[in-house]
C-alpha cells in the first residue's frame, strides 16, 4: 500500500456496485485472469462450503493479477427457496479486497451484482473461443437473476437474432423476454424446451435444479453448452452422459471436479481428470485447442471461481475511487498495539 493511499476501508453497495461495473470492462479482464492463470502466473484460487439447512454457504478466495498486489475473498449464502419463504434473493454476500502487501482492508462490497456479471462474463469468454462463430440462436433453462445477464453476455460476442427462455414458471420466463427490448435478439418464452433446444446452437444453463434435465440426446450437433447452476455438489443440470461425450472444458478443474457437472461424470465413473479437454484460461492463453469441428458439441462447466470474483472486486473498486463513490469507515485496526494479531 501506497503511503498516500487512504487508511479507510471502503463500503460499497449493491446500487453503487452496480453503476460501476459493465459488460464492457469486465469481460476482457475475465478473459485475461484466466490466460494469466494457465500460464503460471497467479496462486490457485481456494474454495471451501459450508452446506446448511436448504442452502448452504461458500468462500472463495483469490490473489489478484495486476500491478498492486491485492487479494479479494467472497462469503456467499445460496438459499433457493428465499423468494418464496421470506421475499430475498436466493444469493446474498460480500466481497472483502484486501492490501497484498499489508493484509489491509481496502474494501466491503456486496456480492450480488459482481456475482451475476462475472458468471455472466466468464461464458461469453467460453462462448467467444469454443461457440460456433455463426452461432445465433440461444436457449436459456432458468430465467432467474443469471439470466439477463447471460444473454447480454453471450450477445456481446455472438449476433444472436432470437433467444428462448424456459423455466418452470412461466410467468418468469415471459418476464425475462419481455424485458430483453427492442434492441437485443427476439425474446421468446417457450414450454417446449426440446423444440427450442432442436434450433439451438448456444445453451444456457442456470438454473439451482439438483436433478439433470438435460440429456444427451437433447442437443444439436455443434451446440455449446455453458452448465452454470452447478456450484455445490448437490447441484445437476447436465446428464453425466452428455458431459462425458461432449469436448467438457472447464473453469478451473478442481473445483469442477469437486462441486460441477464433471464431479457427476466422475462419480458415474463416465470420466477421468485426464478425459477433461481444457480448462478455459488454457485455451485463451493458446496452450490447447477451443473448437476443433462445427458438429462438435462443447460442454463449458462455470462453477464460478475467485479469480472472476477478484478481478471485478477490483474493477469496481478503482472505479469507486476515481469516481468518488461509496462510504468510507473505520475498523480502528490502526489503534492496536502492534503486537495484537
Amino acid at each position: 500500500m501506497s503511503a498516500g493511499f487512504p487508511r479507510a476501508t471502503l463500503l460499497l453497495d449493491r446500487r453503487e456496485v452496480a453503476g460501476l461495473i459493465d459488460l464492457e470492462a469486465t469481460i476482457p479482464a475475465v478473459e485475461a485472469a484466466f490466460a494469466e492463470h494457465a500460464r503460471g502466473g497467479l496462486a490457485p484460487p481456494g474454495i471451501l462450503g459450508i452446506p446448511g439447512v436448504g442452502g448452504g454457504l461458500h468462500v472463495k478466495a483469490a490473489a489478484m493479477p495486476g500491478l498492486e498486489p491485492r487479494f479479494a475473498v467472497k462469503l456467499n449464502s445460496n438459499f433457493p427457496g428465499n423468494a418464496r419463504r421470506y421475499g430475498l434473493p436466493t444469493i446474498q454476500g460480500t466481497i472483502m479486497l484486501f492490501d497484498g502487501a499489508s493484509g489491509f482492508p481496502l474494501a466491503v462490497m456486496d456480492s450480488l451484482e459482481i456475482t451475476i456479471l462475472r458468471t455472466a462474463a466468464a461464458t461469453a469468454v467460453a462462448a467467444k473461443w469454443l461457440a460456433r462463430e455463426d452461432a445465433d440462436t440461444i436457449t436459456i433453462c432458468g430465467c432467474g437473476a443469471q439470466a439477463l445477464g447471460q444473454l447480454r453476455a453471450i450477445a456481446a460476442v455472438r449476433p444472436l437474432r432470437r433467444a428462448f427462455l424456459y423455466d418452470l414458471d412461466r410467468g418468469q420466463a415471459e418476464r425475462v423476454a419481455a424485458m430483453i427490448g427492442s434492441e437485443g435478439p427476439e425474446g421468446i418464452s417457450v414450454t417446449d424446451l426440446r423444440r427450442a433446444l432442436d434450433e439451438s446452437p448456444l445453451v444456457v444453463t442456470c438454473t439451482p435444479s439438483r436433478k439433470a434435465f438435460l440429456g444427451i440426446g437433447d442437443v444439436m450437433p455443434g451446440a455449446f453448452v455453458a452448465a452454470v447452476g452447478a456450484d455445490s455438489e448437490e447441484k445437476q443440470e447436465l446428464d453425466a452422459r452428455l458431459v462425458a461425450s461432449a469436448t467438457l472444458v472447464v473453469d478451473l478443474l478442481e473445483p469442477c471436479a469437486m462441486i460441477g457437472e464433471l464431479h457427476h461424470a466422475l462419480e458415474a465413473g463416465l470420466m477421468r481428470r485426464e478425459d477433461v479437454h481444457a480448462e478455459l484460461g488454457q485455451v485463451v492463453a493458446g496452450l490447447r485447442p477451443g473448437r476443433r469441428s462445427a458438429d462438435e458439441i462443447v460442454v463449458f462447466d462455470s462453477t464460478g471461481t475467485a479469480l472472476q470474483d477478484a478481478v471485478t472486486a477490483g474493477l469496481a473498486y478503482e472505479r469507486a475511487l476515481e469516481r468518488g463513490v461509496g462510504t468510507w469507515f473505520d475498523f480502528a485496526v490502526r489503534e492496536l498495539p502492534p503486537e495484537v494479531g
